[in-house]
């Protein structure tokens, strides 16, 4: 069985390690405290693009949400607000890291195209379950001696095309 927790790639391959540690644990544990500064150096600012996918397969459905990182960086920081004013009955950053998978990166000289997926739920305290079942496609490269996040095409179906 997968431990949610533990990064998949052998140290060894530096690039996908550092890639998973900024996409799972460092973006998890961000999130969580709504605190922005912790990942604000995993991004390339300039030409930076965000789209949301809405969870349409359609490319036609999908929109330029975020034309720029501070674009995003005010709707990450809306949602994770709002995620802490939640009550849930269970820990969730442990149900955040068992929810996500990121085990395919492709590298390409100094770029990656990361899939991160989400796959299950948060039970909350009133006995819902807030379901997280979306998967984003991640355009990362090397910038300054580290992988950064230059783009997205995120909040897409999981799994795309009715599989």
């Amino acid at each position: 069985m997968r431990d949610p927790f533990k990064n998949p790639f052998d140290p060894s391959d530096e690039a996908r390690s550092a890639i998973w540690t900024m996409l799972v644990p460092r973006d998890i544990d961000a999130f969580l405290a709504a605190d922005w500064s912790m990942v604000a150096d995993d991004f390339v600012e300039e030409g930076f693009i965000g789209i949301d996918g809405g969870k349409k397969e359609s490319p036609d459905d999908w929109r330029l949400a975020f034309p720029t990182l501070a674009d995003y960086r005010d709707e990450w920081l809306r949602q994770a607000q709002s995620f802490q004013k939640e009550s849930f009955a269970e820990d969730p950053r442990t149900a955040i890291f068992t929810t996500t998978t990121l085990e395919d990166i492709e590298i390409n000289g100094d770029m990656a195209l990361v899939r991160k997926k989400f796959d299950g739920s948060i039970l909350k305290a009133d006995g819902e379950r807030d379901v997280m079942k979306w998967q984003t496609l991640y355009y990362c490269r090397l910038h300054d001696g580290r992988w950064k996040i230059f783009g997205f095409t995120g909040y897409l179906p999981n799994p795309m095309g009715g599989k």
